[in-house]
């Protein structure tokens, strides 16, 4: 048998050239599965659609950007005929009627989609613990969380089972399970990747993105997935001018975001950056340090509304009784603990009397946070930061207790508050788990933080 483990997008290219597409997935699923078992990165494979997609290549041309490439997509993202539970069991059985617009776009460019990641309940939590089928291990230590919520699709190619995946981030969930597997991750510019086919969470947090473990292969993903979309009126043309290497001068370091941090962290970053031999320029962000009362306001507000919408009627599984008793049963008996819990506060920030003490104020912090960053980028071209306040922590360790868990996105809600993109850069190893340096740059500024990943690469 070939051996897959950790092979880049040209290398998958090459042994497709030598022996062919179906000999190569005819290896590769039993492979896989059998890999997966040790870190449970899947929630179902996808083997009849990723063999109807290996048929429609054979009449395509072979110079397609992921042609044959195998893709895990977050289980939150729609993909036509199959099965999408955004990891809760209120839709255990539902089943996509439509292609997401990004799944589209992977289609078209070659990919073949093979299985649907874990992920924490409709994207809410910072570990992968709070999907309602089972955990997802770390591909570096099976006793630590791999992160989350895109914690499926970061495990995955945190071991090596595929080149690249997709996620979605609303505070962090791209980058820190990026950096609790060691791999590259991205948040792109909010409006810079359509979300139409994404199960939403906070609307104007999410934003889907890629993850790979090769650098090279994450700007591929992100290129084939960027851009306009007229069924989202959120999202814009990428900006051609932001398109080219820039010449990185000056990088900041916001004290804000190393206050908390493990020492020994703070400690690997500051030595990484001080070899690129840019100038380092300390700064201060004085409302980074409200991101995560600001994002524990707006974003329960939004996931109370958009949640509404699985009350037993249309999408969801349905208990039977009367009009209200079936919303009640149903939500009651098939929604997790968490979910429950941002609904019931986001419900409550809304309802007359608190709507302005509460939500109204958390949107005028989040402009003076935006403010804050850009104030700062008129003085750095770039701001670096731990992507996670810890290393990768124990299974179990922070499941009852909210807060600690919340205080895991520390670093990167800012980030989604403000719409800006952010990368997560592995760093390097403390005590064999792996360290996220995050990069973060001005609006469409990708292209910047792809170059200062290469600087760091050197």
């Amino acid at each position: 048998m070939l051996n897959f483990k950790n092979l880049n997008i040209k290398q998958i290219k090459d042994i497709i050239k030598e022996i062919g597409l179906e000999s190569f997935y005819n290896e590769y699923f039993e492979w896989i599965k059998k890999e997966d078992k040790r870190i449970r990165g899947f929630l179902f494979f996808t083997e009849n659609l990723a063999k109807n997609l290996v048929e429609e290549l054979k009449n395509k041309k072979g110079d397609l950007p992921l042609y044959g490439i195998p893709i895990a997509i977050k289980d939150n993202i729609l993909v036509k005929g199959e099965k999408c539970t955004a990891g809760s069991k209120i839709l255990e059985n539902y089943i996509a009627t439509y292609d997401a617009t990004v799944i589209k776009k992977l289609k078209a460019a070659g990919a073949v989609i093979v299985g649907k990641t874990n992920m924490d309940e409709f994207a809410m939590g910072s570990s992968t613990e709070y999907s309602a089928y089972f955990p997802t291990f770390n591909p570096f230590d099976s006793s630590k969380v791999p992160g989350g919520s895109s914690g499926g699709s970061a495990a995955v190619v945190g071991a090596g089972l595929l080149p690249i995946a997709l996620g979605s981030d609303t505070g962090g969930s791209i980058r820190q399970p990026a950096a609790f597997c060691g791999i590259y991750g991205l948040k792109p510019t909010y409006g810079a990747v359509s979300r139409y086919g994404l199960i939403a969470m906070a609307s104007s947090l999410d934003q889907i993105g890629p993850l790979a473990k090769d650098l090279e292969d994450l700007i591929t993903l992100f290129e084939v997935i960027r851009g306009k979309d007229p069924k989202d009126s959120t999202s814009v043309e990428f900006p051609q001018d932001k398109i080219k290497e820039t010449q990185i001068k000056t990088i900041g370091l916001p004290k804000e975001f190393f206050e908390d941090a493990d020492s020994k962290i703070s400690s690997l970053i500051l030595e990484k950056i001080k070899k690129t031999n840019l100038k380092i320029k300390e700064i201060s962000l004085k409302y980074v340090k409200y991101g995560i009362h600001c994002y524990y306001l707006i974003m329960p507000a939004e996931v109370s509304s958009n949640l509404a919408r699985y009350e037993g009627i249309r999408y969801s599984k349905r208990e039977k009784g009367k009009l209200w008793e079936v919303y009640e049963k149903t939500r009651g008996k098939y929604l997790g603990k968490e979910v429950k819990r941002r609904i019931i506060i986001g419900t409550f920030v809304l309802s007359h009397g608190y709507y302005e003490a509460y939500y109204l104020k958390a949107q005028k912090l989040r402009r003076a946070i935006f403010e804050d960053f850009q104030n700062a980028f008129k003085e750095v071209d770039l701001i670096i930061s731990p992507t996670s306040p810890s290393l990768p922590f124990n299974l179990g360790e922070k499941i009852e207790d909210p807060l600690k868990m919340y205080l895991s996105d520390i670093y990167t809600v800012p980030v989604n508050l403000a719409g800006l993109p952010a990368l997560n850069i592995p760093a390097g190893f403390i005590n064999g788990l792996p360290v996220g340096l995050q990069v973060i740059g001005n609006l469409f500024d990708e292209y910047k933080l792809f170059e200062f990943a290469k600087i760091l690469e050197k």
